[in-house]
């Protein structure tokens, strides 16, 4: 099951977060929430992890 972990309000800010999430060793997935927003998910297991990445990274 994979789990939100943020929404970004472009798809270059979407592209740079998977880029980073990526790096770091993380399995993400960026789906197109309408409206120029991306969700950005990750194996839920992995989501308290990833999300301390995000705040680190961003």
């Amino acid at each position: 099951m994979w789990q939100v972990v943020y929404i970004a309000s472009s798809k270059e800010e979407a592209d740079n977060i998977l880029k980073i999430m990526e790096k770091e060793g993380f399995m993400v997935q960026v789906d197109d929430a309408g409206s120029g927003s991306y969700q950005i998910k990750v194996p839920a297991i992995e989501a308290e992890e990833a999300y301390s990445c995000l705040h680190k990274n961003f």
